[in-house]
Formats: structure tokens, sequence, C-alpha cells
């Protein structure tokens, strides 16, 4: 059980990175749009296209509030309860599998 163990634990770590990762990139993308940056900067089209997918669902959903887009604060909070309750349930499973505990 320990080689398992071992997977849920490194799957919860690479997990915990990528959320922590992706909530970087979409702070950028919002610093980014209060300067108004070149659209045709090929960063710029990569934050755009890597954020837009998870951000636009969420935008099209939420009512109209003049301008102001909280998609990115949704998206965001969405990533914490993640990491706190999915990355956590993970590892903890994982514990319980290396120490030999029943559920």
């Amino acid at each position: 059980m320990f080689v398992l163990s071992n997977l849920l634990e490194a799957f919860a770590m690479i997990l915990s990175w990528g959320l922590t990762l992706y909530m970087w990139i979409i702070i950028i993308r919002v610093l980014l749009s209060w300067v108004n940056p070149d659209p045709y900067n090929p960063i710029v089209q990569f934050l755009y296209r890597i954020t837009e997918p998870v951000l636009y669902p969420i935008r099209r959903r939420l009512p109209y509030l003049g301008g102001l887009d909280v998609s990115p604060i949704i998206v965001i909070m969405i990533i914490m309860f993640l990491q706190t309750f999915l990355v956590r349930t993970i590892r903890d499973i994982a514990i319980r599998l290396g120490t030999g505990h029943a559920f």
C-alpha cells in the first residue's frame, strides 16, 4: 500500500503546485489588464489563451457589474477551495494508506 500512498502524495503535491501556478498566472493577467498591454505580445497572448477558457464561462454567468470583471476573484477562490479541500483530502488518504490505518 505504500506505493499507492506515495503516488497519492506525489499527485497531491503536483496538483497543489499546478493550482498555485495557475493562480499566479491569473493574478499576472489581472495586473496586466490594468496597464493595457500590447495584445500582439506573445506573452500577453499566452496569458489570455491559458486563462480565458476558465474565466469566460464564469464571466458569462455573472450579472453585469458596470464593467467590473470579478471572474478572476471567483476563480482564485475556487483554486483556494481546491487546495484546502481536495489537496488536503488526497494527502490525508495518502497518509492513512501509508500508516496502514483503515478508513
